[in-house]
């Protein structure tokens, strides 16, 4: 089930959320718009799936998510190939609308409430289990991305990833078992008896706003990143080398979580990965480009633990009963402030350099705080 459902999730990664950096520089030139203009069509995108989360998670509550990754894999392979067939802004826009659905429908948070409507409050492991699969997303998309767009063109790239989902996605997702709402039989008892959720709505709202905080940054370190390190005094070269253990340490991050952290409460764990972009931002503010590795590092390896966090944290302080839709609601506020962080990072290091890392390492800090704030004994273990 890891496996079916990491390889998914790695696909649907590498295809939306890791196409436009590879794409936006070839596509503006043959369509006659700015990166500002592409980047604008995938921010719309990213508007419309937290807006169906809600909606996506309360489906998957009732009937499990086989039928919903199901229309993902089609509604991506039917994205991509209206995006290779766009001529203009409008045409880009409006695949782009097919491809934010289907990410409303298939990425991460379709996968965590799959996995809890199957396994429970047991769900944990299981969400660590497909992040780590899927975390060399960037790993797999970028380079193969890169290849098919300078050995053909972009449209030949969008058509072979649609051409991927329906060979590859889509059998993978149809491999999943149907499972009753009555009957979830891949559950052990105690996976499947959860106590009712403990956890206040200040809670949910604290959660919301922790998760929110912490996607603007992994959006705007995602989009600037290499940019802050040369701000902050790295050379091109080392700046590159640098940005480039991000994904590296993320994964080492999912594998603490996978063995070490396992035994500790999920908030724990998302309180240490909130506190290790703040902490990195005050080094490579005191120390300026000697720095710049250590601040990747830490960036990376909590950014990849809270990948895993917004997931099991909700689970383990309200428990496992309509898991999909509150998951929904309180991803909702990140996937909207995704939209945003790119050019709010961008005119920030634009006006103050380097001083911009200011930016989000205070609203890491604020994510943090947001964590410490909510009690372990106001849900379950």
């Amino acid at each position: 089930m890891i496996a079916t459902l990491g390889s998914a999730q790695t696909l649907a990664w590498a295809s939306t959320y890791y196409l436009p950096a590879v794409l936006a520089e070839a596509q503006g030139a043959e369509l006659g718009l700015s990166s500002a203009q592409i980047f604008l069509a995938f921010s719309g995108a990213l508007l419309l799936s937290g807006l169906m989360g809600p909606k996506v998670g309360h489906w998957i509550d009732r009937t499990g998510g086989r039928s919903v990754l199901v229309c993902s894999s089609i509604l991506l392979a039917v994205g991509l190939t209206l995006l290779g067939l766009s001529q203009g802004m409008l045409s880009l826009i409006a695949a782009w609308i097919v491809l934010g659905a289907a990410m409303g429908l298939g990425l991460y948070e379709a996968a965590f409430s799959t996995l809890v409507f199957m396994y429970g409050s047991g769900a944990r492991k299981a969400i660590t289990g497909i992040t780590l699969i899927a975390g060399f997303a960037s790993t797999v998309g970028w380079p193969l991305t890169t290849l098919l767009t300078h050995q053909f063109d972009w449209r030949i790239a969008c058509f072979a990833w649609a051409a991927i989902h329906l060979v590859i996605g889509l059998p993978l997702n149809l491999s999943l078992p149907k499972i009753s709402t009555s009957a979830s039989s891949l559950q052990s008892p105690e996976q499947g008896s959860n106590p009712p959720a403990q956890g206040s709505f200040k809670d949910m709202v604290l959660v919301a706003i922790a998760f929110g905080f912490a996607w603007f940054i992994a959006t705007a370190m995602a989009a600037h990143l290499p940019r802050l390190l040369q701000l902050s005094g790295a050379s091109v070269g080392i700046a590159l080398a640098a940005a480039s253990l991000v994904g590296p340490f993320q994964v080492l991050g999912r594998v603490a979580e996978f063995g070490w952290l396992q035994r500790y409460h999920a908030l724990i764990s998302a309180r240490f990965a909130a506190a290790a972009h703040p902490i990195g931002v005050l080094l490579l503010l005191s120390l300026g480009s000697p720095a710049v590795f250590l601040f990747t590092i830490l960036h990376g390896m909590g950014n990849g633990v809270m990948t895993i966090a917004k997931g099991t944290v909700p689970l383990a302080l309200f428990g496992s009963e309509g898991y999909g839709a509150r998951l929904g609601w309180i991803m909702a506020p990140a996937r909207i402030g995704q939209a945003f962080a790119p050019p709010l990072m961008g005119y920030a290091l634009d006006r103050f350099g380097s001083n911009a890392a200011m930016l989000t390492g205070a609203i890491g800090g604020l994510s943090c705080f947001c964590l410490l704030a909510i009690s372990k004994k106001s849900g379950h273990t």
